[in-house]
């Protein structure tokens, strides 16, 4: 009994000892960070002997810091892109094991399903063997001493502190709509890919590995049909049924550099999907808002339109000006501008010959053929009131908007731009993005 007493006085103690330091640290100007920093690793890294109790201090202080993140609108790679932004890989890999540590609370049927994406992403799991065992064998994995490790953790736990409430994109884990402003379609748990998706992504596998381009025009050409079909069979679902459809939100990464030309490619995709998009610039993501069956397809497209833009704005800046100077930031910066400029156009002629398509009865099956049916008159009601639907959830989650111009001061990189647009493919591209 007396032994199990003091475990537990020492434990109390370590954790006072982080929770001292972690406010320390917290409430730190920045002129003073780097003392309260050094002094609160120091602490933390003292003792051998207690190093595991601060481990396992440090996992219970983590579940408490991201859960109040969870409540605060953030999800699992909106935390991750944070650390990745301000800080340094071994801050990452620690985020990555608290966010999991965190999760254990949560059954995955409690999570939805861009959530459970979101966690098989970026890796969470609990790797290790025991809470008192975490500290030291993360230090041996990264080879990180005591006192370096002690100041990661206080740093990663600053910035996560310091993130002020945003509009929440779906509910808290456990929480199915949690008294949230909205009630979002992809609060629903996970029951797996709509089979409908999977055919799209069959589909673009496909175009991605032949060796044929006109093959591949066929395939993606037939992917980007199905895509249309699939948004306006789920419109037409959901109006015929018992239960209100709503719109939902996600968040997707946009990063420097050229994040201004990023955020309007991403725009025009949305658009040309009857989505909309708010960027916070400061955080390096945009909220897309729309139907749930219309957020897949804008994830699906913007990725591989980002990965075709780049590689081309590459191949075009890696030349000389016609004048033999070489090609600068402005150029690329109005070749993305211009990239994106063009498909939207493309995207939204895309949208409307679907459209037009549907509403005089050509329905495309999800085996690629077509069939005439009759035509039905709700279709451009129904598309109607689910754009209103949308813009109203912009106006409940953003009430306070301002938009941005962006300049083109570079005319070769416009024309290469918009002749790259020309030339890419609409269908999704798996792919890292490289500056």
């Amino acid at each position: 009994m007396g032994r199990r007493s003091g475990r537990a006085g020492q434990d109390s103690a370590v954790e006072g000892l982080l929770a001292s330091a972690v406010q320390q640290v917290v409430a730190a100007p920045a002129e003073t960070l780097e003392y309260a920093l050094d002094g609160g690793a120091s602490l933390l890294a003292a003792s051998a002997e207690q190093w595991p109790e601060v481990g396992r201090a440090l996992l219970a202080c983590a579940e408490r810091a991201v859960g109040r993140c969870w409540t605060a609108g953030w999800r699992p790679a909106d935390l991750v892109r944070v650390v990745r932004r301000e800080l340094g890989p071994v801050h990452l890999a620690l985020a990555v094991d608290l966010i999991a540590a965190e999760g254990r609370r949560h059954p995955a049927a409690s999570l939805d399903r861009r959530w459970q994406e979101q966690l098989r992403e970026l890796a969470a799991e609990v790797w290790w063997g025991s809470d008192e065992a975490y500290l030291p064998e993360f230090a041996a994995r990264h080879r990180q001493d005591r006192f370096a490790l002690a100041t990661a953790a206080l740093e990663l736990l600053r910035a996560w502190s310091l993130l002020p409430p945003i509009a929440p994109v779906g509910p808290v884990p456990g929480q199915q709509g949690g008294g949230r402003a909205f009630d979002p379609a992809a609060a629903r748990p996970a029951a797996g890919e709509p089979r409908m998706l999977g055919r799209i992504r069959a589909l673009l596998a496909k175009a991605e590995s032949t060796e044929f381009p006109d093959e591949a025009e066929a395939l993606t050409e037939k992917a980007q049909q199905l895509m249309a079909q699939h948004s306006i069979d789920e419109a037409l679902l959901a109006a015929g049924g018992p239960a209100k459809d709503a719109p939902a939100a996600l968040r997707i990464g946009v990063d420097q550099p050229y994040e201004s030309p990023k955020a309007m490619l991403l725009d025009a995709v949305a658009a040309a999907n009857r989505c909309r998009v708010v960027w916070a610039k400061e955080f390096g993501f945009c909220t897309v808002i729309g139907f749930d069956a219309d957020l897949d397809a804008v994830e699906l497209l913007y990725t591989s339109l980002l990965v075709q833009g780049t590689a081309a704005m590459h191949r075009a800046g890696s030349r000389r000006h016609q004048d033999g100077a070489p090609r600068t930031k402005a150029f690329r910066q109005s070749f993305l501008i211009s990239y994106a400029a063009r498909i939207r156009e493309r995207l939204t002629e895309a949208t409307e010959r679907a459209t037009a398509d549907a509403a005089a009865g050509r329905h495309l099956r999800e085996d690629g053929t077509s069939e005439q049916l009759a035509p039905d008159e709700r279709l451009l009601p129904v598309l109607a009131a689910r754009g209103q639907a949308v813009d109203d959830t912009v106006g409940r989650m953003f009430p306070k908007l301002v938009s941005q111009r962006v300049r083109v001061s570079d005319g070769e990189g416009w024309a290469a731009g918009r002749a790259a647009a020309d030339r890419a493919a609409l269908h999704g591209r798996a792919g890292a993005i490289e500056d």
